[in-house]
């Protein structure tokens, strides 16, 4: 079977990725977010999270629900979200507006607790995640070139486990990384790719990154 288009003309005679095509929803935050980098420690602790709760299921069902996600987990306040224990489990469990999988709710709150005791320790998730970020990486042209996860996506998570993060596969950080921009998945030749690229050229990596 013949691999999908990477890119797809819009209405608006933009090339983008063809996943970021489908709907409104998959242009707006492939236009607006995918890919661009991110180095402020709430943001970066909601996409992990977002990530954990996409496994298993299609991206725009999260999307779909993000403000739902935010409002239930306080914008993703890490200390507010370590607080939570049982009494808020079971009333994220009837929450129809979120997913209800147990698992992924109690990741959520360990993983802002371990957010909590990377920063107690002097260190930050920016810099935890930004100092697995490839080099020489060859930028995609077809789908192929995209990969399910990659050696720095492995390394990335085994240290998240080992910290106490949870729902950190390496296929999730890879998507992470993807999603944070630590790494530039746009197609050669997609409207964003150039404009990440830039973005990420600002980017200040930690010591063990650069």
């Amino acid at each position: 079977m013949a691999e999908p288009e990477p890119l797809v003309e819009g209405e608006d005679g933009e090339l983008r990725c063809s996943w970021g095509t489908s709907t409104p929803d998959y242009v707006h935050y492939h236009d607006t977010e995918w890919g661009q980098p991110v180095d402020n420690e709430r943001t970066l602790f909601e996409k992990m999270c977002l990530e954990g709760f996409q496994s298993g299921l299609s991206w725009i069902t999260i999307l779909r629900k993000r403000d739902a996600f935010r409002d239930v987990f306080a914008n993703f306040d890490a200390p507010t979200v370590a607080a939570y224990g049982e009494e808020e489990v079971e009333a994220l469990l009837q929450d129809a507006r979120i997913i209800r999988h147990r698992g992924k709710i109690e990741a959520t709150i360990k993983n802002a607790r371990a957010l909590l005791d990377l920063h107690e320790s002097g260190s930050t998730l920016s810099d935890l995640i930004w100092s697995y970020e490839p080099s020489g990486r060859r930028a995609p042209e077809v789908w192929s070139d995209v990969p399910g996860f990659t050696p720095e996506s492995t390394a990335l998570s085994k240290d998240l486990k080992k910290r106490g993060f949870r729902f950190v596969g390496p296929t999730t950080a890879y998507a992470a990384m993807q999603a944070m921009g630590v790494v530039n998945d746009h197609f050669v030749g997609c409207n964003k790719r150039d404009v990440c690229e830039e973005l990420r050229s600002r980017i200040v990596r930690p010591p063990s990154a650069t």
